[in-house]
Parts: structure tokens; C-alpha cells; sequence
């Protein structure tokens, strides 16, 4: 297959791929009436990260080979299965698609993770991923903060969470920061152009800070939270980074005070009390 049949076969992949993907299976917001079906091609480009001129040109078969990152970035944003991104990769560049890198932390911080259950503490990624949570965690934030929750979703899009976070501002600031710097030690990497694209989407104050060019190391500091049954809690939160250079972060937070370490303590009875019992309303981390 020349260049021209392969430019063409590659614009009719991502136009049937994006046709078929309803904007609320890619997270985004269903506005007005849609002439044609699935995603616009400026979705597509700001769930890859990519400028829509390049993507357009992507479709027309007007653009040169496309590099593995920028392809994982689409497959992401098109929601693509393994054979499907393996597809895109060939009929692209001609090659077989990376090997996907690894989320698993290492077993070292797991191992941190469950010797400390009295203190909440979780295990996420450089995208914020959220890997593992221990049981503490479980009773301070409630049962369905762990894995599949990004921290920086919950944080700036959910407005319970914001109600639980007396510091919202200066914490939702700091994590914006925190993905800034860790966009430019990982600047390839397609979930994290599509948690930072999706956040620019959904989030006004997201995409005001973003373009403001802050950078924070968020590993500590100290906020107040204000708990749906145990009152306002003040803690200190330290992050832990993992020395494998795939930046994992093991999260702890131990208390700022004797009233918040009485509180924790009850959280915690608490919780083991009614395991199986009503759900706490999460609270991010």
C-alpha cells in the first residue's frame, strides 16, 4: 500500500471510529442537535491533545507518518480496543503499537500501603490515577474512592468533593500544578493528555489555571476537611515517590491535631462497625 492508499485507509478508520462514539461514552457533554452522528472532529482533537488543523489534515490523508504517542492519544480518545489500536498503528506507520507501559506501583509501596492501617493512604500514578487505597482511606473517604477514581477529576469536577475541601482553592491549584510538571516529565503519555484535556473541557477554573503555567511538586502540606459525620478534620498529607522513575506516589495522611487524630480514630470504629453497611460519600484525597 503507497502513501496515498495508506493516507486514505487511515482517514476512513478514525472518520467510522469517531462516527460510532456517542460524546457522553467520551465524557463530554451532549449540547444541542448533532447533524451527523458520533464525535466532531474538534472533539476528537481535544480529547488526543492535538491541534483540530492537524487533525483534519490527520483525515485527509495530509499528514506525514504520525508518531506511537500521537496514535495512543487518538486510541484513547476514540475509546479504541487492543485490535483496534493495533489496526491504527499498522495502517499509520506500518508497525506493530508499543508495548502499553505498566500501572503497577511497586511492591515495596504496596507493601508501606497495608502496614499502616490506621492512617489513610492510597497509591496512584503520575496521571492520578487512583491504583490502591487502604481500609483507613476507605472509612475517610468513602468506599468508592479507589481504583478508577483520578484524583484531579474528583477534585475539581465533583462538587460534593469541593464541598469537603475548606481549602478548595489552593488544593485545586496545586493539582494542577502537579499534572503540569508531570505532563513534561511524561509528555508521550496518552491517558495523561486525556485526563488534562478533558479537565480544560469540563472544568472553567481548570483551563484558567492551566494557562497560567504553574508548576507545583505537590509531596506536602496540609489542608482541612470537613467530614459528613465526624465534623472538620485537619491533616497533613505526604507523598511518597517511588525510586523506579515511573513516578508512583504513595499518599498518607496522619493528623495536624489531637481533635482530628480522636476524630480519625472514631472514623475508623466507625467504619469496621458497619462494613457492608451505607456508603460514605467520597471526599477527595
Amino acid at each position: 500500500m503507497n502513501s496515498t492508499e495508506s493516507g486514505k485507509e487511515l482517514g476512513a478508520f478514525l472518520r467510522a471510529m469517531r462516527e460510532r462514539l456517542a460524546p457522553e461514552d467520551a465524557g463530554l457533554a451532549t449540547i444541542g442537535t448533532r447533524r451527523t452522528p458520533g464525535l466532531r472532529r474538534q472533539e476528537v482533537a481535544q480529547l488526543a491533545a492535538v491541534s483540530i488543523d492537524w487533525y483534519i489534515r490527520l483525515e485527509q490523508g495530509r499528514v506525514g507518518m504520525p508518531g506511537a504517542a500521537i496514535l495512543d492519544a487518538l486510541a484513547e480518545a476514540l475509546r479504541l480496543t487492543d485490535a483496534e489500536r493495533a489496526h491504527l498503528h499498522l495502517i499509520a506507520r506500518g508497525a506493530q503499537p508499543p508495548a502499553r507501559r505498566t500501572t503497577e506501583p511497586p511492591a515495596s509501596l504496596r507493601a508501606i500501603l497495608d502496614g499502616m492501617p490506621s492512617l489513610p493512604a492510597y497509591l496512584s500514578d503520575f496521571r492520578l490515577d487512583v491504583l490502591a487505597r487502604n481500609t483507613a482511606a476507605a472509612a475517610l473517604f468513602g468506599p468508592e474512592f479507589g481504583p478508577g477514581t483520578n484524583v484531579a477529576r474528583l477534585t475539581l469536577l465533583d462538587p460534593a468533593t469541593r464541598a469537603t475541601q475548606l481549602d478548595w482553592d489552593r488544593i485545586a491549584r496545586e493539582t494542577v500544578g502537579n499534572l503540569r510538571r508531570n505532563l513534561a516529565r511524561h509528555p508521550d503519555d496518552p491517558r495523561l493528555r486525556e485526563v488534562i484535556a478533558g479537565l480544560r473541557t469540563e472544568s472553567p477554573e481548570f483551563a484558567t489555571w492551566w494557562d497560567d503555567h504553574a508548576v507545583q511538586d505537590r509531596s506536602h502540606g496540609s489542608k482541612r476537611i470537613r467530614h459528613p459525620e465526624a465534623g472538620d478534620l485537619t491533616v497533613h498529607y505526604d507523598n511518597l515517590t517511588s525510586p523506579d522513575g515511573a513516578d508512583h506516589s504513595l499518599t498518607v495522611l496522619t493528623p495536624a491535631d489531637a481533635a482530628t487524630e480522636v476524630a480519625l480514630r472514631d472514623i475508623l470504629t466507625t467504619h469496621a462497625n458497619r462494613l457492608g453497611g451505607t456508603r460514605l460519600r467520597p471526599v477527595a484525597g
